[in-house]
C-alpha cells in the first residue's frame, strides 16, 4: 500500500512539472535579404551559406537569398526595418549598413534592426590586369599622378560606398587623382577591370580571386594592418600571405569591411538564439572554412553586446570618413 501511495505521488509530482519548452524553429523558408547585386561579397557568403545548409541538412526549411540593391542597399534595409517582429528574415550587411543612410538620408539606422552575428571581416585589395607593369601600390600610384587629374579610372560598387571612400582616401594620401566610377557589384567591377574599361579596383578578395587565378589580374597591396595567414598559393607564383600590406607597399591606409547578420527589430531572443546556433554549426563545415581561405577574410567574429558595441564604433568611425570625403547629404 505504501509502495503504491508512493508511486501514485511520485506520478502527480511528475504530471505537475512544467513541459520543457521546444526551442524556436522556422516554420516557413527564410528570406535572407542581400542590400547588394548578384557577384559580389555579399552576394556569394549569402549564396554560399544557403548552400552549406541544403547540403548539410542544417534547417528543416530553405534559405532563400534575395538581393535587394536598390538606393545602395536602401531597399533591402527598409524591408527588414518594416518586417517587426518577423523572425523568418535575416539580412547580411556590408559597409552601406553605415554609408547608405549617411550619404542618402534614408530614414534607417543599424539600430533599427536586432544584432545577431559577425560572420567575418572582408578585406580589400588594390587590383590592377596581370600585364601592367606596376610592381607595387607605390608604382601604380605614381603612374597615375603623371598620367594627370582624371586620367585613370577606379571602378567601385556602388556611389559614396567603401570603394569609393577608400579611393579617396587614397588620392587624400597620395595626391592621385582618379575617375571613380560605378557599378551594382564587385561582380561587374571585377569585369571592367579585365575588359581594361578601367585601370584599377579595390575589390575583395572573393571578388577578384577567380580573375587573378586566372592570370587576368594581379594584387598590388592589401588593406590591412597585417598581412593575410593564407599561405597556400592561389597562383603558381603567389599566396593570398605573399601579397603585401598597402602601408608596406608605400600606401599607409587600412580599411576592413563587415558581413554581418542582423534580424528584424521587435524579434525574440528566441528567434536570434535559432540562428546563433545555426552559424555555429555553418562555421564548422568544411564548405566555410574553404570560403573564408578562398576569400581571404579575417575570421573575427562577434555576438551579442560585443556585436553590437563593435558596429556602434564602426558607425562612428564612417561618419568621421563620410564627413572628410564630402560624402555626407546636405553637407
Amino acid at each position: 500500500m505504501t509502495r503504491t501511495i508512493s508511486r501514485t505521488l511520485a506520478l502527480a509530482a511528475a504530471l505537475a512539472l512544467p513541459f520543457p519548452v521546444q526551442a524556436w524553429e522556422p516554420t516557413r523558408n527564410v528570406e535572407f535579404i542581400i542590400p547588394a547585386g548578384t557577384g559580389g561579397g555579399a552576394d556569394q557568403m549569402a549564396r554560399a551559406i544557403q548552400a552549406i545548409v541544403a547540403k548539410h541538412n542544417l534547417a528543416k526549411v530553405a534559405i532563400l537569398p534575395i538581393n535587394k540593391s536598390g538606393g545602395a542597399g536602401a531597399e533591402g534595409f527598409l524591408d527588414v526595418k518594416n518586417s517587426a517582429g518577423e523572425p523568418h528574415k535575416i539580412i547580411i550587411t556590408l559597409s552601406n549598413l553605415f554609408t547608405t543612410p549617411l550619404a542618402t538620408n534614408t530614414p534607417f539606422n543599424w539600430r533599427d534592426l536586432t544584432p545577431v552575428q559577425m560572420l567575418a571581416l572582408d578585406n580589400f585589395v588594390l587590383w590592377v590586369q596581370a600585364d601592367k607593369p606596376y610592381k607595387t601600390a607605390k608604382d601604380y600610384v605614381e603612374a597615375a599622378k603623371k598620367a594627370g587629374p582624371g586620367k585613370f579610372k577606379m571602378a567601385g560598387t556602388g556611389a559614396k560606398q567603401e570603394d569609393q571612400i577608400i579611393t579617396v582616401a587614397i588620392e587624400e594620401k597620395t595626391g592621385a587623382k582618379f575617375t571613380y566610377i560605378p557599378f551594382k557589384g564587385g561582380g561587374a567591377v571585377a569585369t571592367q577591370l579585365v575588359g581594361g574599361h578601367v585601370d584599377s579596383t579595390v575589390n575583395n578578395p572573393i571578388e577578384a580571386v577567380a580573375q587573378w587565378r586566372g592570370g587576368k589580374l594581379k594584387p598590388l597591396c592589401v588593406f590591412e594592418l597585417k598581412r593575410m595567414p593564407y599561405k597556400a598559393k592561389v597562383t603558381d607564383k603567389m599566396s593570398w600571405a605573399d601579397i603585401p600590406t598597402c602601408k608596406e607597399a608605400g600606401l599607409d591606409i587600412d580599411y576592413l569591411m563587415l558581413r554581418g547578420i542582423f534580424m528584424p527589430p521587435g524579434v525574440g531572443k528566441e528567434h536570434v538564439d535559432y540562428y546563433l546556433g545555426l552559424f555555429a554549426k555553418i562555421f564548422e563545415t568544411p564548405e566555410w572554412k574553404d570560403l573564408m581561405e578562398r576569400g581571404a577574410f579575417n575570421q573575427s567574429r562577434l555576438k551579442g553586446k560585443e556585436y553590437a558595441d563593435w558596429v556602434a564604433k564602426e558607425e562612428a568611425r564612417h561618419l568621421s570618413l563620410m564627413k572628410a570625403a564630402g560624402f555626407v547629404a546636405g553637407k
